[in-house]
């Protein structure tokens, strides 16, 4: 099987072994042999953190997902961790994608991998498509449905067959803080505030165990949904699962309403929306809550905690990556300004502690 590669760079070029991984297709794949062509490789560009591409081949489309470069958080990145869900989740949630093989680190390349069938779609990212159109009304159908599917994956039973291994509710919270705090302290740079008084208060008043542990997905935002073409308000699928584990729901909604910009939010978060969530029609965030909460059929108290640790732990994702950027371990200069992102998710947090921007 011939393979070509296109990527944004010749260090994209390198992180895949063409041969050997067309080998591995050949040999895991139904369907897949030499006599259908060349294999083609491209690189998804949008992405922070675990590398996917998209593999064309015989008329199918594949997608590959592989660690990023650099130094990493020891528990992050684990691409079996992540196939193993997908397997024990894809035959019960129909947004789920479908895993198709997984290689160990050194089976196939110096790292592991695994490979899953693509989920064709719109996906969203900064602004809403031109074609086909989202009206203002349709916007709002959109978020309604947003709401809905991911309280569709938190009333899942999460004690399924396969997750045994993921379902430890119990402490889920104080893990999640103190997790992340550890990260953010073993990837701080010269140039970021310390988050302090942050962390400190989010270990001060957290909750306790949430009595409604479900599985959540922990990176739940509108450019990690797949729409369908033909009805751009209908969710297809949901993608980037490595993060999901057995938690607290309101954990997972108060991380994506970090993502999530208000039009009446301050100009500098403004300037960090990565998704059209102000765009005409579109819910806010209290809107949004109140959608979710509807959907679960719960209340949903004192946000506040939660969307600060989603503030929070939004800085911490994007200070990895910026500290790969900051040591020369990443090139692009779409990293550049990583770091002072960081330092505008700090004074968002401080202004959740106090109730503002709910």
């Amino acid at each position: 099987m011939d393979a070509v590669v296109h990527a944004v760079d010749a260090e994209h070029r390198r992180a895949v072994d063409r041969d050997a991984l067309a080998a591995f297709l050949e040999a895991h794949i139904d369907g897949i042999s030499g006599s259908f062509g060349p294999l083609e490789i491209r690189r998804f560009p949008s992405g922070l953190s675990n590398l996917t591409f998209l593999v064309r081949v015989g008329g199918r489309e594949l997608v590959l997902r592989m660690p990023p470069y650099g130094k990493k958080a020891a528990s992050a990145h684990d691409m079996g961790r992540e196939y193993t869900l997908l397997e024990a989740l894809h035959p019960v949630f129909p947004f789920c994608p479908k895993p198709l093989a997984f290689a160990c680190d050194g089976q196939v390349m110096n790292c592991s991998f695994y490979i899953m069938e693509r989920i064709p779609g719109i996906v969203i990212h900064r602004t809403l498509p031109v074609k086909p159109a989202i009206s203002p009304a349709a916007a709002e159908k959109l978020c309604i449905r947003m709401m809905e599917v991911m309280a569709h994956l938190h009333l899942l039973d999460y004690r399924l067959p396969g997750l045994e291994a993921f379902a430890k509710p119990k402490g889920y919270i104080l893990r999640q803080v103190q997790g992340w705090a550890g990260r953010f302290r073993e990837f701080k740079t010269p140039d970021v505030p310390d988050f302090g008084e942050v962390i400190a208060w989010l270990l001060d008043r957290r909750p306790p165990d949430t009595p409604h542990p479900c599985i959540v997905h922990n990176d739940y935002k509108l450019d990690n949904l797949v729409l369908d073409p033909d009805d751009p308000v209908s969710v297809k699928g949901i993608l980037d699962w490595e993060m999901a584990a057995v938690g607290d729901p309101l954990m997972d909604l108060g991380s994506a309403m970090a993502y999530w910009i208000d039009p009446d939010d301050p100009e500098e978060m403004q300037l960090l929306a990565t998704q059209p969530s102000a765009a005409p029609g579109m819910l806010s965030r209290r809107r949004m809550i109140g959608r979710y909460a509807e959907a679960v059929g719960r209340n949903v108290e004192n946000f506040d905690f939660y969307y600060t640790f989603g503030l929070f732990r939004l800085a911490c994702i994007v200070q990895q990556i910026y500290y790969r950027y900051y040591h020369g371990q990443l090139k692009e200069s779409r990293f550049a300004d990583l770091g002072a992102r960081v330092v505008v998710y700090e004074r968002a947090a401080r202004r959740a502690m106090r109730g503002l921007g709910i």
